[in-house]
């Protein structure tokens, strides 16, 4: 009997061995799936991290260039100044004048006028050129900018061509050439004729106050940004004629390229097309046009510390006279506005130039061009 209960107490315990296995195998089994979902998730977490650190890292990269290229930009824009003053010194020259005055010729009262219309030119087209250049500089800068971040960044790709290699980006950014060439000699004759119609009549001996000099330059921008004669220039719609001094017009340009052009005259002619492009679009207007607004208006402050009265004219006839009443003879303004174009044109930082390079319009334009030329979808597009 014995031996009986023994033999039931064993079995009853692999009775209960056997079920608490097959209870607890679902649990095991459940635990396995959980162990291998965890580590599977792991795996998705870990895949999307370094996923977010390689973007992180490029932007980073793109980041730090274009920040890079902008400095570039500076100090390009500062490195061509002195050309660009000497110039329109020298096709503007009002020194030889200066130095024909003081010896008292006979024509005298000819040179005068001469010097007048040479004098107001010349700070005219500084502005002008001056704000084209800081523009132009940017589109191309970023343009090219953006395609050498490309071409850095497919290193080590198989079949991939350079957007820019070297000897194009050197091609092409001799184009700004036009601007301190061809561009620049149309420009002076545009503002001569435009200066000669709106001043060419005033006395010598007139007085002039600010307000009335704004107004004059008004005029004269008007007359240069807004052409009206059909036989001189073509309106186009959204286009400035601005432009047409900054680069050459795309048939002149294959026109001087028409025969055994190459593979780098090709990609030029490309990257020239879409500078054509950036620089007819409305955004390039407006932003040009901002400057135009603040390089004028600087000149304009400039000029106003000459404007100021003494102390004894600020109080006489017992009333006291603003800077709004102000005036000074023709004949005075010339020199001064004559002697603009040095702060203007300046190498060294001026006023006027740091206004321009640090508008946050030019700012922005310049980040949408170097986003829109070195975006990874075009470099996807590329390696594919």
């Amino acid at each position: 009997m014995r031996l009986l209960g023994i033999w039931g107490n064993i079995m009853l315990w692999r009775r209960k061995t056997r079920s608490w296995i097959l209870n607890n195998r679902r649990i095991y089994s459940g635990s396995l799936g959980v162990y291998l979902l965890g580590k599977y998730a792991q795996k998705k977490i870990r895949d999307l991290q370094e996923r977010e650190a390689a973007e992180y890292i490029a932007q980073a990269r793109r980041q730090y260039h274009f920040e890079s290229n902008q400095r570039t930009c500076n100090m390009t824009v500062l490195s061509m100044l002195p050309n660009l003053r000497e110039a329109i010194m020298q096709q503007l020259n009002s020194e030889s004048l200066t130095s024909l005055l003081k010896n008292r010729p006979a024509n005298k009262l000819e040179i005068w006028e001469d010097l007048r219309i040479i004098s107001f030119s010349r700070s005219i087209v500084a502005v002008y050129s001056t704000c084209m250049l800081v523009v132009l500089l940017r589109v191309q800068l970023n343009i090219i900018g953006g395609y050498i971040y490309l071409d850095n960044a497919a290193v080590g790709k198989n079949g991939t061509t350079p957007l820019a290699p070297p000897d194009v980006q050197q091609q092409y950014l001799s184009s700004i050439e036009h601007l301190l060439g061809d561009g620049l000699n149309e420009l002076i004759t545009v503002v001569k004729k435009a200066v000669q119609n709106v001043i060419g009549s005033l006395s010598l001996k007139q007085s002039v106050s600010l307000q009335e000099l704004e107004k004059y330059l008004g005029e004269i921008r008007e007359q240069v940004e807004h052409p009206c004669n059909s036989s001189e220039s073509v309106i186009i719609a959204n286009k400035s004629p601005l432009c047409w001094y900054l680069i050459p017009d795309e048939e002149a340009t294959l026109t001087s390229q028409a025969s055994g052009l190459t593979e780098k005259d090709l990609t030029t002619l490309r990257i020239l097309n879409e500078t054509r492009d950036m620089l007819e679009s409305t955004d390039f207007s407006t932003v040009l046009n901002s400057c135009l607004n603040r390089g004028f208006s600087r000149l304009l402050d400039n000029m106003a510390e000459f404007f100021k009265p003494t102390e004894e004219a600020m109080t006489q006839n017992g009333k006291i006279n603003s800077l709004s009443n102000a005036k000074l003879p023709l004949a005075k303004i010339i020199p001064i506005i004559n002697g603009q174009i040095h702060s203007t044109c300046s190498e060294t930082p001026s006023h006027f130039v740091q206004d321009l390079l640090l508008m946050d319009q030019v700012k922005d334009f310049a980040a949408n061009i170097y986003e829109a030329f070195s975006s990874p979808q075009q470099l996807a597009m590329r390696i594919q």
